[in-house]
């Protein structure tokens, strides 16, 4: 395990007893040293043991050089600072790897034990400052996400609560494919609804009712993926999801939205996967049992990608729900609303299906004696596999 506080270095050389050196001449309390005598092993480390924040590997090793290794490294951990150790015979070597990018920088032989050591800081004070970047714009990401979903909230329960659905989909089907990096697909999922909010109540109303449309209202319909797209479009590393929501109507045969060559598995896969995910909602939001929507997307030739439809197939049929009542007022975060909540107008507070928070929860008592049917409403849930523990009807 890394010890806390330490950042670690990981020292790589065929030589065990060169390797042995450099760890008695480093010796310092500012970060640990760890070894290994070949690029395999080096790897396994990185990928199993790590993270380490500096990789230091001697140019000539048997089966794996140094700059072979480097550029494997960065493939598995960017993040880790990359230096390569050489002699003054390999230097041309070593300024091509600095210039393709594989390593940070290269230290020359011989080597001072006090410049090493001041390189090796430098380098561990770079890959903090890498590091911090990523997680300041992983925070600022995710912020501005929640803002926009929020006001989708508030503008718009209806697109809202099919934005929450969706989420819960692509967070099932990402698990279910044991995707590694679907944060991009949920994202997706979560804003695709984002262009509702451009829509005028009525049409909005006739929408929810299933009511028919003029062409013109249709036409409105069939522009909210462009809204949406032109809505993240000055949003910094939301380039994959503009890309999915560009491809979310396109069917995999290559028919549907937009109309260019883009087929099968040139569209992107979030875009495959959230396609499915939005014409299952579609379906149930009719009524029909999850195992029946299925069976109609399965008719639908050349619609789909056949692994994605297989793969939600499965997720359905795993899927275990509970449904019990509870009044309004029992509601606790973690559970699922079966069915829409209404205040006494009927006007729509909240949609089937999304998820209960401590907004919502506040949203509720500010509707206290306003809930069509009276205060204590019974409000269908549904319970699946990952509900928080406790998440059981309360007792009276």
């Amino acid at each position: 395990m890394p010890e806390l506080g330490r950042p670690r270095v990981l020292l790589v050389d065929d030589d065990p007893d060169l390797l042995a050196g450099l760890v008695r001449t480093l010796r310092s309390e500012y970060f640990v040293l760890v070894t290994a005598t070949s690029g395999a092993a080096a790897l396994d480390l990185l990928q199993n043991h790590g993270p380490f924040a500096v990789i230091v590997s001697d140019l000539r090793m048997p089966a794996m050089d140094g700059v072979d290794l480097l550029g494997r490294a960065r493939a598995v951990c960017p993040e880790t600072v990359r230096i390569l150790f050489t002699g003054q015979l390999d230097m041309d070597k070593a300024i091509a790897a600095v210039n393709e990018g594989a390593i940070f920088r290269f230290i020359t032989k011989p080597c001072s034990r006090v410049m090493l050591a001041l390189t090796l800081k430098s380098s561990v004070e770079q890959y903090r400052l890498v590091t911090a970047q990523r997680v300041l714009l992983q925070q600022t990401l995710h912020g501005t996400v929640q803002a926009l979903t929020d006001i989708l909230a508030l503008a718009n329960p209806l697109a809202f609560g099919r934005a929450d659905r969706l989420r819960q989909a692509a967070r099932e089907l990402v698990s279910a494919l044991h995707v590694d990096d679907g944060w991009e697909f949920e994202v997706a999922a979560m804003l695709s609804q984002v262009g509702w909010v451009a829509l005028p109540p009525a049409v909005l109303k006739k929408v929810h009712e299933r009511a028919s449309l003029s062409r013109g209202e249709e036409a409105m319909i069939e522009r909210i993926p462009k809204v949406a797209e032109d809505v993240l479009g000055n949003i910094p590393r939301l380039e994959g999801v503009r890309n999915i929501l560009r491809y979310q109507a396109k069917h995999f045969d290559g028919s549907g939205d937009p109309l260019d060559s883009i087929s099968g598995r040139e569209i992107p896969w979030g875009a495959r996967a959230l396609k499915l995910i939005s014409d299952v909602d579609d379906i149930e939001s009719e009524g029909t049992l999850p195992s029946l929507a299925i069976d109609a997307l399965c008719r639908r030739a050349g619609w789909y990608d056949p692994d994605i439809l297989e793969a939600l197939t499965a997720v359905c049929k795993a899927r275990h729900t509970e449904s019990w009542t509870l009044p309004v007022s029992k509601l606790r975060p973690g559970m699922i609303l079966g069915r829409d909540i209404r205040a006494s107008d009927g006007a729509l507070l909240v949609m089937r299906g999304q998820e209960v928070t401590r907004g919502l929860q506040e949203k509720f008592r500010n509707f206290a004696g306003g809930f069509l049917g009276g205060d204590s409403i019974p409000v269908i849930l549904q319970g699946r596999p990952d509900m928080p523990a406790g998440t059981g009807p309360p007792q009276p």
